[in-house]
């Protein structure tokens, strides 16, 4: 147990930018709770790590990570060290360690985000390379389907694309084998199969809560629930 109440880093996915945890920073800062949004580059699984461990150098005490969707495969990867004293999955996957979410997805099957995907070439230093980005006429039905449609159709123009090979990208270590974990599952995600949530967070043994008819944006459509969880933690692993 730390001898201090933890920050809360929150990691976003693919598709979305640090905009989408707005209403979750704002439940969190009204409870006093130190937050950060740290903005995921998005370009594979190994730089997006190094870049979140670099991000959490600059805070001091402990942490509890937050990840929603491909942001859990790098709090996963970036959350083995002693100063991150606990995990929160949001409409997430816990990947193993060796385990990429292509295996996953093969285990149990595609979500219908699948057939919605754009590949377009993209520049990077090591060659040439593709990234993906959701057709912005599915964007709202698979992505978004319970937030506003005026606000749906904006999230699609802003999208952040993010690197194929995100989807193919294992990391050596999975820090929720030795880290309290807690899990919100959202059981209408069109993005990312809730099989394959629900398989990944009880394998990993970790706390469940269900939100029945969210979509993938549940930080946006119900941010008071995503907080609640967040909360939870923060409670749980606060000195007395």
């Amino acid at each position: 147990m730390p001898t201090t109440a933890p920050s809360v880093v929150l990691v976003h996915g693919g598709f979305a930018d640090t905009s989408s945890w707005i209403g979750v920073v704002a439940e969190l800062q009204r409870h006093r709770i130190p937050v950060l949004a740290a903005a995921t580059p998005l370009r594979g699984l190994a730089h997006d790590t190094a870049y979140l461990s670099a991000f959490l150098d600059r805070i001091d005490g402990p942490v509890v990570l937050v990840g929603h969707a491909y942001g859990g495969a790098v709090i996963s990867a970036a959350g083995a060290t002693a100063r991150i004293v606990g995990l929160v999955y949001v409409s997430s996957y816990l990947p193993d360690a060796g385990e990429s979410y292509a295996d996953l997805q093969d285990r149990i099957g595609p979500a219908p985000v699948r057939d919605c995907l754009q590949r377009s070439p993209c520049a990077r230093a090591d060659g040439p390379s593709a990234e993906l980005t959701i057709r912005a006429d599915a964007y709202p039905e698979v992505f978004a389907a319970d937030v506003p449609p005026d606000l749906a159709e904006v999230m699609a123009v802003i999208q952040r694309p993010v690197a194929e090979t995100t989807f193919t990208d294992t990391a050596s270590v999975a820090a929720w084998r030795g880290k309290p974990t807690w899990v919100l599952i959202a059981g209408a995600d069109r993005a990312l199969s809730p099989e394959i949530q629900r398989f990944t967070a009880h394998r990993a043994g970790a706390t469940v809560r269900e939100a029945a008819t969210a979509s993938h944006a549940v930080t946006l459509s119900q941010p008071g629930l995503v907080a609640d969880l967040i909360i939870e933690a923060v409670h749980a692993l606060s000195p007395a």
